[in-house]
């Protein structure tokens, strides 16, 4: 699936138009996807954004990968990038905001920064390159980090879901928020139990909420692994939950 994430970026990139035909499964049928490379990592990667769906409905922003070395979450967005997205609903994919990290089999970036340590609330300094935490010198000072933070400021996203592994669960949230994250869980099959052992300072699902107005936003914590079948399933749970936020407003 990481195969036809590349040549999907590929395709795009060389469509002026910005317009593909999907191909797979029953039936071939167009989409059209609006690409927009909204920074640039270290080594010089395009850290990139597609639109789906209607552009004046609900907006959910969806991140595969913060951490380079958890990877599954690819799959997912390989997935939403030819998903039927519901009316009303404004998705964005950003498939990796860590290409080197990606790239790299990393977790951290190029610099060796945990990025999610590195977003400007709560941030604080923890450990020093090499440390698997490692949280930077100063709150948002990677360049990946800039660009989701000034992209999210301007799209304003009601919904952020954020991809990791390996601990396979949801932590449960209240209100609506938890609302959304049980029903996510329950299509998938996660657990609903807290998340624990690490430093949870400079987070970037904390940051949303708190930096943006009248943003929700929560962390799928993958397993070890994720077959296609799987990625299909909650690429369906994300699809079914930014119906849920669609017919609460």
């Amino acid at each position: 699936m990481r195969i036809f994430y590349k040549s999907l970026c590929l395709a795009l990139i060389c469509s002026i138009g910005l317009h593909f035909a999907t191909v797979q499964g029953s039936s071939a049928q167009e989409k059209n996807v609006e690409r927009r490379v909204i920074g640039t990592s270290i080594q010089g990667r395009p850290i990139e954004a597609f639109r789906l769906g209607d552009p004046k409905g609900v907006t959910v922003a969806v991140i595969g990968v913060i951490h380079g070395n958890e990877e599954a979450g690819l799959l997912i967005t390989d997935e939403l990038l030819t998903a039927e997205v519901p009316k009303g609903v404004n998705l964005w994919v950003i498939p990796t905001m860590n290409p080197d990290g990606t790239a790299l089999n990393r977790r951290g970036n190029a610099n060796k920064v945990d990025l999610n340590r590195n977003f400007p609330y709560g941030w604080a300094r923890i450990g020093q390159p090499g440390y698997w935490q490692y949280a930077g010198p100063s709150r948002a000072s990677e360049p990946e980090t800039k660009a989701i933070v000034s992209f999210f400021r301007e799209i304003q996203p009601e919904l952020g879901l954020w991809y990791h592994q390996d601990l396979n669960i949801i932590s449960p949230g209240v209100g609506f928020e938890g609302k959304l994250r049980s029903r996510y869980g329950a299509i998938t099959g996660l657990p609903m139990k807290r998340i624990t052992g690490g430093t949870y300072t400079g987070v970037a699902a904390t940051w949303q909420k708190r930096g943006l107005k009248n943003s929700m936003a929560f962390v799928v914590e993958l397993g070890k692994t994720l077959s296609v079948d799987e990625a299909k399933v909650h690429a369906s749970a994300v699809l079914d939950i930014s119906m849920m936020l669609r017919d609460n407003k």
